[in-house]
């Protein structure tokens, strides 16, 4: 790493981190030489094992469910404790499930209400803390991992409730970010298009499969999580203090604005 990159002895509280992109933020921030927050809903040996690289005495393993905002905040005061102090947050953590329109009302309704909560009310919650402890201790690194969907809309026409929820969390960010710039908090979107996940490799199967999602990419290959990863590293930095605001697209010049 270069000095620029480095986030070494800074605190970093990463969600979603038992796979994907955040078990690969986790590594990356680890390696780098950074105290690990790591956050996981379910899948507590997803975590372990994504985590088992870093130095115990530089890790620490939370858990919340994020539909639930009290949940959130306590394990915000639990992190906080650990070090007394956080440096930077990452919002990665998100569900995906179809709302098609030919879905029932209660199919509609259950997948609009568990996308609003657990990919914006949640994260928004846990982002509400960090803004708040930020602005009170001299700034902070907030990076909030949103998709191209939240710019061009979904290609999966059932995936409405998860394109809207990205979007709700990308203007949210972009809100925080004007209005505590002066205050210090230095604000970060990554918008990812296909990337190499399981969850991914799930949605796409349901549209042709891996091949022909990969036949329309412009470099004919899915986004690896490491370079996601990579970039986190960067930003969590602090740093590049005036790329603050931006959203970062990253996939492969297949979207291009």
């Amino acid at each position: 790493m270069t000095e620029l990159s480095s986030v070494a002895g800074r605190t970093v509280l990463v969600t979603g981190a038992s796979k994907g992109i955040g078990a690969a933020i986790v590594q990356a921030v680890g390696a780098a030489g950074a105290y690990v927050i790591a956050h996981y809903g379910h899948d507590a040996e997803g975590v372990k094992a994504a985590t088992a690289s870093i130095p115990s005495e530089r890790l620490l393993i939370v858990s919340a469910d994020l539909a639930d905002s009290d949940a959130i905040r306590r394990m915000w005061s639990e992190a906080l404790a650990w070090r007394g102090t956080i440096d930077v947050v990452v919002n990665n953590a998100a569900m995906l499930k179809e709302s098609p329109l030919e879905s029932t009302d209660a199919e509609w309704d259950e997948a609009w209400d568990q996308h609003l909560a657990v990919n914006v009310k949640g994260p928004m919650a846990l982002t509400r803390c960090a803004v708040r402890y930020f602005t009170g201790h001299g700034g902070g690194v907030l990076i909030t991992l949103t998709s191209w969907a939240a710019q061009k809309g979904s290609g999966n026409p059932h995936l409405i409730a998860y394109a809207a929820s990205k979007a709700a969390i990308k203007a949210a960010t972009q809100t925080l970010a004007a209005a505590h710039a002066a205050e210090g908090l230095l604000a970060y979107l990554i918008a990812p298009g296909m990337v190499a996940t399981q969850m991914s490799i799930d949605g796409a199967a349901k549209f042709g499969g891996e091949a022909a999602a990969t036949a329309k990419l412009a470099m004919k290959e899915w986004v690896p999580p490491a370079e996601i990863a990579e970039l986190v590293v960067f930003l969590a930095s602090g740093k590049v203090r005036h790329l603050s605001g931006a959203t970062i697209d990253v996939n492969g010049a297949s979207y291009i604005r």
